[in-house]
């Protein structure tokens, strides 16, 4: 008998290697886990605060016949592993480490702060919103300072023109886990995807919106007020999102894919 590829025999392939001509021949007699992993997901989404123990009892409690193990390696596969350090007293944070590529319009947003500065040397935030999918920006938002309310102000406003997410990714600033930004999420369905400490990685869709942001405004512009400081960073958002064209999404420019055409309220692509 022999390999098709260099026309050597198995038994002396084997025997160059070297390995048995049996384990050559094996073949894995496991059942698909597919089934299995989608009830160890199901649970762990039900049951947040359950690690992979208390899932394996679960289990066996339904009558499956799988070793500790086996659910150990599943549920490390699908990273559903409990953050060692979970927002405190936060109704609606995210408690485990998996995250997905969002599929659709509004399945995840990603928001954080920028700081700049008047001619006068007077410092100023601006709050950027951007949705990961779609790449379309919600808000562009600046004050002098932020609170809790004045975020969930800002939120409320993009998303009753924009839609509401079923997801938020930011980091633990004091105004991201104030418990009136909690509470805005838990009354509208919103789940807070909070970054791990220095890990800015963990929301780079808005790190790349806030780099283009910087370099394509911030820098390119003095502001003399904050009004005016609110109207350019308001004009650069429209030609972000109706004019640039984003590689990342085929040179298309975001409102295209994630508003419908002729939507009422919103403005129209030029």
């Amino acid at each position: 008998m022999f390999d098709r590829l260099g026309q050597v025999s198995i038994r002396r392939a084997c025997q160059a290697v070297p390995v048995e001509r049996s384990t050559y021949h094996y073949r894995s007699k496991r059942d698909d886990p597919t089934a299995l992993k989608q009830r160890i997901r199901e649970i762990a989404e039900t049951r947040v605060r359950y690690g992979y123990r208390r899932i394996h009892v679960l289990l066996q409690r339904e009558g499956w016949h799988v070793n500790a193990k086996r659910v150990c390696r599943l549920y490390r596969e699908m990273g559903l592993q409990l953050r060692n350090k979970s927002p405190k007293r936060r109704v609606k944070a995210k408690l485990r480490e998996d995250r997905f590529p969002a599929q659709e319009p509004n399945q995840v947003w990603a928001m954080d702060f920028v700081h700049d500065q008047l001619f006068d040397g007077k410092k100023i935030r601006v709050l950027t919103v951007v949705d990961t999918f779609t790449r379309f920006s919600p808000a562009i938002d600046v004050r002098f300072s932020y609170k809790g309310a004045d975020v969930v102000d800002t939120l409320e406003r993009a998303a009753r023109q924009a839609g509401y997410p079923k997801t938020i990714r930011l980091d633990n600033g004091p105004e991201f886990i104030s418990r009136e930004l909690d509470l805005w999420a838990f009354m509208r369905g919103v789940t807070l995807d909070f970054s791990r400490p220095g890990k800015p990685t963990d929301n780079a869709f808005i790190e790349s919106l806030n780099g283009k942001f910087r370099a394509e405004c911030l820098n390119a512009n003095w502001f003399l007020s904050l009004d005016e400081a609110r109207s350019k960073c308001e004009a650069w958002r429209r030609d972000y999102n109706e004019v640039r064209p984003h590689s990342a999404i085929g040179n298309e420019v975001p409102i295209r894919l994630h508003l419908p055409a002729g939507n009422p309220g919103q403005p129209a692509v030029r």
